[in-house]
């Protein structure tokens, strides 16, 4: 049956690595999987009793409700929110840099993280879903870092939305975490630091153990906690 046997799990960027990683652990316990993924296009495989597939921009409020609503219309519910959404993007000092890299860090790392938390969470409540909510960060959202301001502004802002969260649902029965990876192994990743020492480097699937670890019952004691997942860098 699996540990997760009958629960509802959205997983946001399905189809990249840290969401294809998840949906495997989670698909692997038993969980239903509602895969979310902005459209590219072709027809998407047919829903099943145990997988639905669903486009929508993660940044768009209207977009992420229509998803929601989808995926409550196909399965009933949802118990599981795994928001793996993200980007980098490096720049320049901040007197030398346009507003263009804040702007779009702070659309990809934080609105997704207030718009599609914010939905599900809704969804929660209103149908008293004992639910989980895990959102991947990072490292750099704990320090400022050269030439990274508006990523690690970014992901400090989404951090804070989190524990907010987690405060404002402490009754309902929902917890609300993240994971903090540092650099992770990924194909992209080998790519543009092919000298780097890749066995000090977290795995997705390494990731992927510790949101299904924030989403049992295991850790239903555990909420606006940010889980450092480091490995040896």
């Amino acid at each position: 049956m699996g540990e997760f046997a009958g629960k509802v799990v959205m997983i946001t960027g399905a189809a990249g690595n840290l969401g294809s990683a998840a949906a495997e652990r989670f698909g692997g316990a038993g969980a239903k999987l509602a895969l979310v993924e902005r459209s590219k296009g072709g027809e998407a495989p047919p829903a099943t009793d145990m997988r639905l597939n669903v486009s929508a921009d993660v940044t768009d409020p209207a977009s992420v409700d229509a998803a929601v609503q989808q995926i409550v219309e196909h399965f009933g519910q949802i118990d599981v929110l795994i928001h793996t959404v993200g980007g980098y993007a490096a720049g320049k000092p901040v007197h030398e840099t346009g507003i263009d890299v804040w702007d779009k860090m702070m659309n990809l790392n934080a609105r997704s993280v207030y718009a599609t938390c914010g939905s599900v969470a809704r969804h929660m409540v209103e149908k008293n879903v004992t639910g989980r909510i895990v959102v991947v960060l990072a490292r750099a959202a704990l320090k400022g870092t050269t030439n990274h301001a508006a990523y690690t502004a970014s992901k400090a802002a989404a951090q804070r939305v989190i524990e907010s969260m987690a405060s404002e649902l402490l009754n309902n029965g929902i917890t609300v975490n993240a994971v903090l990876p540092s650099t992770i192994d990924t194909p992209p990743n080998r790519q543009s630091m092919p000298n780097a020492d890749f066995s000090k480097w977290v795995t997705p699937e390494q990731i992927a153990d510790a949101m299904a670890f924030l989403a049992s019952d295991s850790a239903s004691a555990i909420s606006g906690d940010s889980l450092q997942i480091y490995g040896r860098s």
